[in-house]
């Protein structure tokens, strides 16, 4: 009996030694094997950083960059039908930490493999298996981007490799998910909308914003699923500086209210689309850009924040990018300085001017006060210990007018302590659409 015990006891700590896996509470960023970006750095506390790319809970890889994008973008969307957690994580046994050319290599014979099962599918006229399997496939596509410099041939090719196989999943959908372009400053934003049920009647619509590296698939598999269920219209697009658009130019800019305005117009334009109950929903960067939004589009009804973000160069003056001096980025891994050079590059700058991202942030704010649609703030636990995120969330708070506004922080004992709590949609959708709901109550059509 003794030597049982033993030997359970042994396999037990021989796991958590090769996994590196302690529980899933809050992990604190003194608690991360990875070493700090720099003097400066090492020279603060945990919660004088911000890092929106620390992950408060471990995944699988010891790179910090690495188990953040693994765990929160891709493994976060299993629930809407991107990914499967058998193939995210054979994927991840292959690809060496840290590496950049590991992880696109491996993401994208992963998405090759999901694309010829579902071709295969619908050949075979299986409408249901291929629209899982393109869905997948589509959003693999776009996994293998995260540290793929721009100038690389594939990139662009790989980008729309994912469009394209979304577009062919919608078309499997009841009603359709359609692929949108609408017309802006001689180009288009590229994205996708989905009625909430067949016909033409008005319906709550909400449109959703994301931050400075994300793609409009990343939209789609984030909250859609959640509101198609609840009965609410979706729209999402590419704003300038996300997805392909820099590569026309179209780079972040301050006054990005300009674009949400083109996308609200082509929102109001639909007869399916009801004007009063019309939300706009933004995530990391797009924590400013939706307030920001409503502040002057009065169309806007309601507006969620995930976080609040009053003044974006504030908070990127104590991120680790700010101190990204040439020889702490050449102590980085290939991944972690592949995805900070993409960052830079959606702001307009040479991808080794990192640190030129606090000065190309200057102007990305917006006045709280100015905000009177009513406001929901969403902060996750493990990005709330960051001394700018509490003092910009008071901000927004003690600032903004409307007697609706509504603050939620996500907790760790709940799987929803990261950036934007990816890694827990269920919650951000029963959070996001729960307060919609009660919100647009005045609003709704009374029924006959």
């Amino acid at each position: 009996m003794h030597q049982r015990v033993l030997a359970v006891a042994v396999i037990f700590l021989a796991s958590v030694v090769l996994t590196g896996y302690w529980g899933t509470g809050v992990v604190g960023a003194a608690e991360m094997k990875e070493a700090p970006d720099s003097k400066a750095e090492q020279s603060k506390a945990p919660e004088e950083i911000v890092n929106p790319h620390l992950p408060h809970v471990r995944f699988f890889f010891q790179d910090l960059q690495m188990d953040f994008f693994f765990g929160s973008l891709i493994l976060g969307a299993t629930v809407n039908h991107g990914c499967e957690i058998g193939e995210a994580f054979y994927t991840a046994a292959q690809i060496k930490d840290g590496d950049a050319a590991s992880w696109q290599q491996e993401w994208l014979k992963t998405a090759r493999l999901i694309e010829a099962r579902g071709e295969k599918a619908l050949a075979g006229g299986h409408q249901v298996s291929a629209r899982d399997q393109l869905q997948r496939a589509s959003y693999y596509y776009r996994a293998a981007l995260c540290p793929m410099p721009s100038e690389d041939p594939q990139f662009k090719e790989i980008a729309l490799k994912s469009r394209a196989l979304l577009k062919k999943a919608g078309t499997l959908f009841e009603p359709q998910l359609e692929y949108v372009e609408i017309p802006f400053e001689g180009t288009v934003l590229p994205g996708y909308f989905r009625k909430a049920a067949p016909g033409k009647t008005p319906r709550q619509t909400l449109i959703m914003i994301g931050g400075a590296e994300t793609f409009a698939e990343d939209l789609f598999f984030y909250i859609a699923p959640q509101a198609f269920d609840r009965g609410y219209n979706f729209l999402t697009v590419d704003l300038p500086g996300q997805g392909l658009l820099p590569l026309e130019g179209k780079f972040l800019r301050p006054a990005m209210h300009v674009p949400v305005k083109a996308v609200v117009d082509y929102a109001l334009g639909r007869r399916d689309v009801d004007p009063r109950r019309l939300a706009v929903y933004g995530y990391s960067t797009g924590g400013t850009i939706a307030p920001q939004a409503a502040m002057h589009d009065q169309r806007i009804k309601a507006v969620v924040a995930s976080p609040c973000v009053v003044d974006v160069h504030a908070e990127t003056a104590k991120t680790p990018q700010a101190t990204a001096t040439p020889e702490v980025v050449k102590g980085w891994s290939s991944f972690k300085r592949g995805t900070n050079q993409a960052l830079a590059w959606r702001f307009g700058l040479k991808t080794d001017n990192i640190p030129g991202l606090v000065e190309a942030t200057k102007g990305f704010v917006f006045d709280p006060a100015k905000v009177t649609v009513p406001p929901l703030i969403i902060v996750a636990i493990g990005e709330y210990q960051s001394q700018e995120t509490q003092r910009q969330t008071k901000l927004c708070m003690d600032n903004l007018p409307n007697p609706k506004k509504k603050l939620v922080i996500t907790p760790a004992e709940e799987g929803a302590p990261n950036h934007c709590m990816m890694e827990n949609r269920s919650l951000v959708g029963q959070v996001v659409f729960d307060w919609l709901d009660e919100v647009f109550q005045e609003a709704k059509p009374k029924q006959p």
